[in-house]
C-alpha cells in the first residue's frame, strides 16, 4: 500500500461534518483530519468509520490508487493552495487560492512540478487536467508582490521564483501527457504560463486573458516571447504592449485558446474527459470539439479586434517603439491616439524590453525564450522600475508610477542591451 503524508478523504457522515476533521493512521496510509474533540470514544468511532469507508471506496474504485483520494498540499495556515488527485490515469491539478484569485507563488511552483514530473514517468497516466477553485479566476498572476519583497532585501525567493516558474512553463510546452487546462475566469501573467503552453486551452464566456506586464515596469514573461510572437500579425506584439484584455470566445478567436466552452458545462465536460478509458490526443480533442459545438455564447460575433487589425498590423509594425508612436500620432485616428495615451502611461524601459523581446523570440524555442526571459527578469530586479509599477499599481494603488526614466526617447539602446546580457555563469538559467 503506498504511503501518502497528507489525504483528504471525505466521509459520508453528518457527524464528520460537525467535527471538521480528525487525524487517523490507517496502517500504511496516513489520513489527515483536524478536529475540535479529542475524545478517545470520538477518535475510535471516527476511526471505524474512516476505515469502513476507505475499504468500500477501494472496493468500489478497483482501477484508483490511494491518490484517488482528495490529496492537500497545506499552507502554513493548514489550507491546501493546490490540490492533486488521480483517477483512474487522469490527473487533476486544482490551484486552490481563490481569495487572491489563484495567484501563483512559489510553494505551489514547488508542489505542481514535482507531481507532474511523477504523473510523467508513471506509464498508466494518460491525461491532466488543470483547474481552479473559486469560480472568479483561472489564476490571476504570480505573486509579485512576494517577489517584490524580496528582491528588496536580496532574498534568494526573488531569483528562484523565476526560475523554478520556467522550468515548470517548460515542462508544460514539453509534456509528454496530454495536458488540459480549463482557463474559466481572470488569466494573466503567471495563469498564462500554467496554461498557454499546453496541448489543450479551454476558455469560457467568463475568461478574462491579459498580459498587462508593462504597466508594472515588467515584461510578458512565462514564455510570452515565444507564444505572443507566434499569433497572427502584430497582434502579438499590441497585446503585449498595452496589456489589451481578451474576453471569452474572443481568447479563442485570437490564437490562444484551443477551444471555447460554456461556464455551465464544464462539470460534465470534466466527467466526459474522465469517461475516457484511454484518452489521447484526437479522443480528447473530439470530446473538446462536441462541448464547443454545444455552446452557443457570442457565436455569431466578430473578433473584437476585427475592426481594429488592419491598424495593428500597420502601426505596430514600425522597427522601433519611437516608430509606433509616430505612426500612431501620425494617424490620428480616436482609435490610434487612445492607444498611443495608453502606451504612454506604461513603463518606457519595459516598452523597449518587450518590442525586442518578441522580435528575438520568435526565433528561438521555447526553453531559448525562457532562458532569455530570466535573464531580463533578474535584471529587472537590479533596476527601478519593477519595484515601482508594483508599488503603484499594487501596493499603493496610486496608480501614478514615477518611471525611470520617464520617456521612451530617454531609454538608451545601451540600457536595452545591458537587460539582454547575459549573468554570471553560475546565474543563468538552465533547465534541470
Amino acid at each position: 500500500m503506498l504511503s501518502v503524508s497528507s489525504l483528504f478523504v471525505p466521509l459520508p457522515t453528518e457527524e464528520f461534518q460537525k467535527e471538521k476533521h480528525v487525524s487517523i493512521q490507517v496502517r500504511d496510509l496516513q489520513v489527515r483530519f483536524k478536529t475540535r474533540s479529542r475524545s478517545r470514544s470520538r477518535l475510535s468511532a471516527m476511526y471505524k468509520r474512516c476505515t469502513q469507508s476507505i475499504l468500500r471506496f477501494v472496493k468500489r474504485n478497483q482501477s484508483l490508487t490511494l491518490n484517488g483520494f482528495w490529496r492537500q498540499m497545506s499552507t502554513a495556515d493548514g489550507e491546501a493552495d493546490v490540490i492533486f488527485q488521480s483517477l483512474g490515469g487522469k490527473g487533476i491539478i486544482t490551484l486552490n487560492r481563490p481569495k487572491v484569485l489563484n495567484a501563483l507563488n512559489l510553494s505551489m511552483i514547488r508542489k505542481i512540478y514535482p507531481q507532474m514530473l511523477e504523473w510523467e514517468k508513471d506509464s498508466s497516466m494518460k491525461m491532466v487536467i488543470v483547474k481552479a477553485a473559486g469560480g472568479k479566476a483561472f489564476c490571476a498572476g504570480g505573486d509579485i508582490r512576494a517577489v517584490v519583497e524580496a528582491g528588496k532585501i536580496k532574498d534568494p525567493l526573488s531569483e528562484n521564483f523565476f526560475k523554478e516558474e520556467y522550468y515548470l512553463n517548460h515542462k508544460i510546452g514539453n509534456y509528454k501527457i496530454p495536458y488540459v487546462a480549463f482557463i474559466d475566469g481572470i488569466t494573466m501573467g503567471g495563469g498564462v504560463g500554467l496554461s498557454i503552453h499546453g496541448m489543450f486551452r479551454v476558455a469560457t464566456e467568463k475568461t478574462l486573458f491579459a498580459m498587462p506586464e508593462t504597466g508594472i515596469g515588467l515584461f510578458p514573461d512565462v514564455g510570452g516571447s515565444h507564444f505572443l510572437s507566434r499569433l497572427s500579425g502584430k497582434l502579438g506584439l499590441f497585446l503585449s504592449l498595452t496589456g489589451f484584455r481578451l474576453k471569452g470566445r474572443d481568447v479563442l478567436k485570437a490564437g490562444l485558446a484551443t477551444h471555447f466552452v460554456e461556464k455551465n458545462k464544464l462539470e460534465s465536460l470534466e466527467s466526459a474527459l474522465l469517461d475516457l478509458k484511454s484518452p489521447d490526443r484526437k479522443t480528447i480533442a473530439e470530446v473538446l470539439q462536441d462541448f464547443q459545438t454545444q455552446s452557443k455564447t457570442d457565436e455569431d460575433k466578430d473578433f473584437v479586434l476585427d475592426p481594429h487589425l488592419e491598424k495593428i498590423n500597420k502601426l505596430f509594425g514600425g522597427e522601433t517603439v519611437e516608430d509606433i508612436f509616430i505612426r500612431l500620432e501620425k494617424d490620428g485616428s480616436e482609435w490610434s491616439l487612445n492607444q498611443l495615451n495608453l502606451l504612454k502611461k506604461m513603463s518606457p524601459t519595459s516598452l523597449k524590453i518587450t518590442f525586442r523581446q518578441l522580435l528575438e523570440g520568435a526565433s528561438k524555442d521555447l526553453a531559448g525564450c525562457l532562458n532569455m526571459e530570466y535573464r531580463l527578469g533578474q535584471h529587472c530586479l537590479e533596476d527601478k522600475d519593477f519595484y515601482e509599477g508594483v508599488r503603484a499599481v499594487i501596493i499603493d494603488k496610486d496608480q501614478k508610477p514615477l518611471w525611470q526614466p520617464p520617456s521612451i526617447q530617454e531609454v538608451t539602446d545601451e540600457k536595452i542591451n545591458w537587460y539582454f546580457s547575459r549573468l554570471t555563469e553560475d546565474k543563468e538559467w538552465k533547465l534541470p
